[in-house]
């Protein structure tokens, strides 16, 4: 039988898109079936394995030379488009590595980023077949990695990789996509708001397993979750948090009462985004 850490570690490995998102797709399936064991202690290596895989294009830049993101033209929201694929196919990678790389987490972890990952990857299939009807696909644009850098550097610990990859980096995915949503609203295309309102529903759930075994860590250690939160986030270099917030979503995703107000604190207003 597979064995899903092993495997998840051979899919992100995987260069092709089409064919990543197919064996995905066919270890969730095998698995749901029981057709997958789990091995929870062993130590898998990578160092054979150039991480994530990754096709030949969209060529990675520093944030600043990605191309601009305009409503106002076909190749302008093509380029927002494609910066959302990007993050997806980012996620879906993420999901696989918090699978394989972090051992003797409880047999649930590794169920929840199954999940997560096969979601990412079906997202990654809905923007990039949306971004295919203006006429381009992924990797006709360059594109950066900030999403992997900060996968990258929480690679030795399962609790800065909770606190600051799901926690930090994809929550602010709670904050943006309703923006991008309602301005896709103005100009009807019914077709992006959809899809777009199918990524904040699972986003939300995707955050809420970051909260989940970040919360679930701090309490096997006994430690604050706050004060803990703000140590790895100094320490990891993490980005600054700044509003607008999602305080809904947010809320939704697990965050508690007290992190909401520190939110607040930060110049986030209260009311209702989504």
């Amino acid at each position: 039988m597979l064995e899903l850490r092993e495997t998840s570690l051979a899919i992100l490995a995987n260069t092709n898109v089409e064919s990543k998102v197919s064996h995905l797709a066919n270890l969730f399936d095998e698995y749901q079936a029981g057709r997958i064991v789990v091995n929870l202690s062993s130590d898998l290596d990578s160092r054979n394995n150039c991480l994530p895989g990754r096709p030949l294009k969209p060529d990675l830049v520093a944030p600043k030379f990605v191309p601009k993101r305009k409503m106002d033209t076909v190749e302008g929201r093509a380029i927002l488009w494609h910066s959302l694929a990007h993050i997806e196919f980012n996620a879906m990678n993420l999901a696989l590595d918090a699978i394989w790389r972090f051992p003797n987490m409880p047999k649930a972890y590794y169920q929840d980023w199954l999940r997560v990952a096969k979601e990412e990857s079906y997202h990654f299939s809905l923007i990039n077949r949306h971004l295919q009807s203006f006429g381009f696909s992924y990797g006709d644009f360059p594109a950066h990695n900030s999403l992997w850098e900060m996968v990258e550097r929480t690679a030795d610990s399962v609790i800065a990789r909770m606190a600051l990859v799901p926690r930090t980096m994809e929550a602010r995915g709670l904050d943006a996509v309703p923006e991008i949503r309602d301005r896709f609203k103005q100009i009807k295309d019914d077709r992006a708001v959809e899809i777009l309102e199918i990524i904040l529903h699972d986003e939300i759930g995707h955050v809420l397993v970051g909260n989940r075994w970040f919360n679930f860590l701090c309490a096997n250690d006994k430690l604050s979750p706050i004060a803990t939160y703000r140590e790895l986030a100094e320490r990891y270099c993490a980005p600054t948090l700044r509003g607008p917030f999602n305080f809904d979503a947010r809320e939704q995703a697990g965050f508690t009462a007290e992190e909401l107000e520190l939110l607040e604190s930060l110049g986030g207003k209260r009311g209702r985004v989504a």
